[in-house]
């Protein structure tokens, strides 16, 4: 009966004793782990997830608790007054005990760690919205989240289109909201700003704080090196910040608008974009109807671009660019490269001719769909092929007024008979003008790097041939149909 009583008193002591095969094997090989992984007394705890183990410096709490009821019940087990009752096996394995969730566990999770985690979701979907709610989860995460690195990159995006009109509204506002948050926290640590798809939204975003894209500017602007914008009536602010020598170190400034849009034209202070970007390479004012401020007689040249490498001033439509504009920009420009005047067509041969560069390498003239309603310089080609024959890679002259007798003279300078030994010419765009079967059978024969060349609407070359040729077998094929259709020699 002693013995009966004292079952029936402790009968959480008696289950003690009940170890299953499967369980105890299955405790030792997690003993085993444990101690190869976090070594007893080495101040390391396990931490395991869905898809990784953590071993995090201090001991976990769940494990602490477990070990000391496993002492408790070793020290009942070898009292001297205890009796060790075996009780009988059971059928069923004894249920595990669940571990109660660590509520502080991420507030121990070594900040390299995180920030390796948190990349990589960056990296999949951008900062926005994971790091502002990472940021309120503990302090731990908020210093995570608050790491520059993470925050090179910001892409915003509008509604998608075919979204009900109310839950737009809805997307935007809040998408507007987080923008107004970030600016006096975070855009001081972006390298690159997108903003995709803004159409009718643009406006407001420019309005976050009335001056928000500026703001961006006057923070961010000692490290940017790119810019592309496109034009409407904000962009004027932008500029003016530009002008005040917000983006010293700016290399590539790009405005642009759509085609057939019809902008009130904006006037440009080119010395003083000269001052306040002085590292410019790349200047492109795209299908833009712009004025440049006037010179004055008493105003003293700008400092130029001295590292200016291309210049891009297309327009579809007739712009303001004159030979005096060109001058002002260019004066100081001896390394540009590239050269797009196509819609200017104001510039003549001869203010190309009195640019500093010497080893321009692409030259782009060309007049679409408005040479019937300008008059037309008829001569000066010449002036610029014997430039820059010996570096001239590409070419484009569609839609001059130039006479056959100019061309050919131009053209001749490919030749090689003016001391141009090394031809690098590989496009050639004489769409719409006067030139004759034997100056481009001539200038074929001379360029043999020659990869395209364009010869639509050219009213002197014989029929079946005003095409364009894209590649070196179809140029010869051009040269061969052009010496059978000359006439022989007398």
């Amino acid at each position: 009966m002693a013995s009966g009583a004292a079952g029936l008193a402790h009968p959480a002591r008696r289950r003690v004793r009940v170890v299953h095969p499967a369980a105890a094997q299955t405790r030792s090989a997690e003993d085993w782990w444990w101690d190869r992984l976090a070594p007893s007394g080495s101040g390391y705890h396990l931490l395991q997830s869905d898809s990784m183990l953590l071993v995090l410096p201090g001991p976990g709490p769940a494990r602490l608790r477990a070990q000391r009821r496993a002492a408790r019940q070793a020290r009942r087990l070898r009292s001297p007054g205890s009796r060790a009752v075996e009780a009988k096996p059971s059928s069923a394995p004894a249920p595990t005990p669940l571990q109660e969730p660590d509520p502080g566990w991420g507030d121990r999770v070594p900040l390299e760690i995180l920030l390796q985690i948190f990349g990589l979701l960056v990296a999949a979907d951008g900062p926005i919205p994971f790091l502002g709610r990472a940021a309120r989860v503990c302090r731990r995460w908020n210093e995570a989240a608050s790491q520059p690195a993470l925050w090179h990159t910001l892409t915003l995006s509008p509604p998608l289109a075919g979204r009900p009109a109310k839950s737009g509204a809805k997307a935007e506002k809040k998408l507007l909201s987080s923008l107004e948050r970030l600016m006096p926290n975070r855009f001081s640590q972006l390298q690159r700003l997108t903003l995709i798809h803004w159409k009718s939204q643009v406006h407001p975003v420019l309005k976050v704080k009335s001056t928000a894209v500026v703001s961006f500017l006057e923070e961010a602007g000692p490290r940017m090196r790119k810019l592309w914008l496109t034009y409407n009536p904000q962009t004027t602010a932008i500029l003016g910040a530009l002008l005040g020598s917000c983006c010293p170190q700016l290399q590539v400034l790009e405005v642009s608008t759509g085609l057939n849009q019809n902008i009130t034209p904006f006037q440009l202070p080119i010395e003083a974009l000269q001052k306040g970007c002085p590292q410019l390479q790349v200047l492109r004012l795209l299908n833009l109807t712009w004025l440049p401020k006037p010179s004055g007689r008493a105003m003293t040249p700008g400092p130029g671009f001295p590292s200016l490498e291309e210049l891009c001033l297309a327009s579809s439509t007739c712009n303001f660019v004159s030979n005096e504009v060109l001058g002002r920009l260019l004066h100081g420009s001896p390394h540009l490269r590239l050269l797009d005047l196509r819609g200017c067509a104001r510039i003549t041969p001869a203010g190309l001719h009195d640019l500093p560069c010497q080893e321009l390498e692409q030259l782009y003239l060309g007049l679409y769909g408005m040479s019937d309603r300008l008059t037309l310089a008829k001569e000066g080609s010449p002036l610029l092929t014997r430039k820059w024959c010996h570096s001239l890679r590409e070419l484009d002259l569609s839609g001059q007024g130039f006479s056959e007798k100019d061309l050919e003279q131009a053209l001749a300078a490919f030749s090689g008979t003016l001391g141009c030994s090394q031809l690098a010419l590989c496009s050639l765009n004489l769409r719409g003008t006067r030139v004759t079967p034997s100056t481009v059978s001539s200038v074929i024969s001379s360029c043999p790097g020659l990869l395209y060349l364009n010869l639509e609407s050219c009213r002197c070359l014989p029929r079946g041939l005003k095409q364009a040729y894209r590649c070196p077998e179809e140029v010869q094929w051009c040269l061969e149909q052009l010496l059978t259709s000359l006439p022989s020699p007398s």
